[in-house]
């Protein structure tokens, strides 16, 4: 199945997301419009919208309320991924130049806070204090995955809690947040609220550790950014943690992955070194624990087919190959 299978029952509602997030960041700079507007033009895979909308079509049929929320969720994204880009010195992201390629650091910055705050306008809208308190709540913890990873950048004595720490912040629990949100603003009991919490944490740490091989394994052309980019800015991900201790090249691997320069010149042979030790294989065993603990929260929620469809989601994240 394609990711739009999986997204059929809400495929009318996430084109009015799509045809919304523009103009949710106008901006009377044109400047500032080109930037903000550049990345929604480059397209994505929309998950946050998507889980957002599924999660409140599980209990609901009108999900003209939820478009907002759903439009902020993929706006607070975006932000990120824009900031992140200036501070992994990204040059393209999803086949294109990013923003920070485009129009430099200073006014990427300035883009992505624009972004954000169109976001938490949207979501302030709702007068629902408790949306704004888990929002603003994850938002804070992104933060901390971002500079839990600087800190760690080139540390090879770096362990598995440490990293699962890091793609929580970074991925599951905006993912988490959606799904929690999007079934917040419908008549789902607290039970229901809670699963549906979990279930996208789950999925978002399968959804993580899986883009984690991609960046290893995954063509460039199909990538939409080059293939060892991680390996590149000193990040050290799961199949390195796992090929670091059992390569019988660890030595080796120890010394290149905690140098910038060796990152660079060796990268290759650095990723070679990570798929012979069976880094990769182990990933994809976490990548579908973490999906297998996701499909079990459903059986908290109502027997119905889009239930069925969020199960074969998680099973179709684990198993990706883009």
């Amino acid at each position: 199945m394609e990711p739009g299978d999986f997204f059929a029952p809400v495929a009318d509602e996430l084109k009015t997301v799509e045809s919304n997030l523009e103009t949710n960041i106008n901006s009377s700079l044109a400047v500032l419009q080109e930037a903000s507007t550049h990345l929604i033009r480059a397209g994505g895979k929309r998950l946050r919208p998507a889980f957002a909308l599924l999660a409140a079509r599980v209990f609901v049929d009108d999900l003209k309320p939820i478009i907002p929320l759903a439009v902020a969720l993929e706006l607070t994204h975006m932000a990120t991924l824009v900031h992140d880009d200036v501070i992994d010195d990204s040059k393209t992201r999803r086949g294109t130049d990013t923003v920070k390629q485009l129009w430099g650091n200073r006014l990427s910055i300035n883009a992505g806070n624009f972004i954000f705050a169109r976001s938490l306008a949207l979501v302030a809208a709702y007068q629902r204090c408790d949306m704004i308190k888990i929002l603003a709540d994850t938002s804070t913890k992104i933060c901390e995955g971002e500079i839990i990873q600087l800190l760690g950048a080139y540390n090879t004595r770096v362990g598995l809690k440490n990293y699962l720490r890091r793609i929580e912040r970074k991925t599951a629990l905006l993912i988490s947040v959606s799904c929690q949100l999007g079934a917040l603003l419908t008549p789902a009991s607290s039970r229901e609220v809670a699963a549906f919490q979990k279930y996208g944490y789950y999925l978002g740490m399968a959804f993580q550790v899986t883009d984690d091989i991609l960046d290893c394994v995954a063509c460039p052309e199909v990538l939409g950014k080059p293939t060892g980019s991680d390996i590149r800015q000193g990040i050290i991900t799961l199949p390195a943690i796992y090929a670091l201790r059992f390569s019988p090249y660890r030595q080796d691997l120890h010394q290149w992955l905690s140098s910038p320069e060796q990152c660079i010149s060796r990268t290759d042979e650095i990723l070679d070194l990570i798929i012979d030790a069976g880094g990769i294989d182990y990933a994809h065993y976490v990548a579908q624990y973490y999906a297998e603990k996701a499909k079990r929260q459903l059986q908290f929620l109502p027997s119905k087919p889009i239930t069925q469809n969020l199960g074969k989601m998680a099973d179709f994240i684990s198993h990706r190959d883009y």
